[in-house]
């Protein structure tokens, strides 16, 4: 079974920083998403990286200041977040894909509020 592991999240003030992580084993075999939804709003898509070549996309509303990256020894996907915007307040959810398996995480809270 396919167990993911979010970790991270929390609250800051504007401009800070923060990272968010997942974790599986096996992770290291699948595209991975960060997706996030806000209160009263649609779950969207804000980055994404591939299993094998490691491209990367993201959400024009998280480009230059979200990066997505993994480690494959830790079998953990990472999103650092900087210049955090209070708009970027949400649940983050790690999504793993591959093939027809489709895998989400618990979600974790990120607040960004003075």
């Amino acid at each position: 079974q396919f167990e993911f592991v979010e970790s991270g999240g929390g609250s800051v003030q504007p401009g800070e920083s923060l990272s968010v992580s997942c974790t599986a084993r096996g992770l290291n075999f699948y595209a991975v998403a960060w997706f996030r939804q806000a209160p009263g709003k649609e779950r969207e898509g804000i980055s994404c990286l591939s299993s094998s070549r490691g491209n990367t996309k993201y959400a024009d509303s998280v480009q230059g200041r979200f990066t997505i990256s993994r480690d494959n020894a830790k079998k953990t996907v990472y999103l650092q977040m900087n210049s955090l915007k209070p708009e970027d307040t949400a649940v983050y959810y790690c999504n793993a894909i591959r093939g027809t398996n489709d895998y989400w995480g618990q979600g974790t809270q990120v607040t960004v509020s003075s």
